[in-house]
């Protein structure tokens, strides 16, 4: 055997680095899936409530501190909102819910009136978001 010639070594893929990867990446996807919440209408203070349940909806109508109204966070004025609801309403294959998004500081006669533009559309389920006491924020 000449010196200069090494006994050839068979080819490997080394699969550990790529490995390592995939797990840093599916631990990048787990964490940040953990912090992906469902944005429902814009952040208010929601008023607590014992009895509450999780719904799920298309549209929901906002009502800030300031008493300012947004429909799936876009901002809309008092008149433009029963057209808006219905339009959206008249998208969906079953009866839409409508779910009411009050800040706890907002005035009360505001709910009320939002709610009783939403109650007299056709084809429409009305529900008011609140959180109950074991939620924090």
């Amino acid at each position: 055997m000449n010196p200069q010639e090494e006994p050839e070594q068979p080819l490997q893929i080394n699969i550990v680095p790529m490995i390592d990867v995939i797990f840093a990446i599916l631990a990048f996807f787990i964490i940040s899936t953990l912090y992906l919440t469902r944005a429902e209408g814009l952040p208010v203070s929601l008023p607590k409530a014992k009895t509450s349940e999780s719904q799920t909806s298309k549209i929901v109508v906002t009502i800030n501190a300031e008493g300012e109204l947004a429909i799936n966070q876009q901002a809309i004025a008092l008149g433009e909102l029963e057209d808006s609801i219905q339009t959206l309403a008249d998208r969906t294959e079953q009866k839409a819910l409508v779910v009411i998004n009050a800040d706890e500081q907002v005035n009360h006669g505001r709910v009320v009136e939002v709610m009783d533009l939403v109650r007299n559309l056709e084809g429409v389920k009305l529900a008011v978001r609140t959180k109950s006491p074991d939620e924090e924020g």
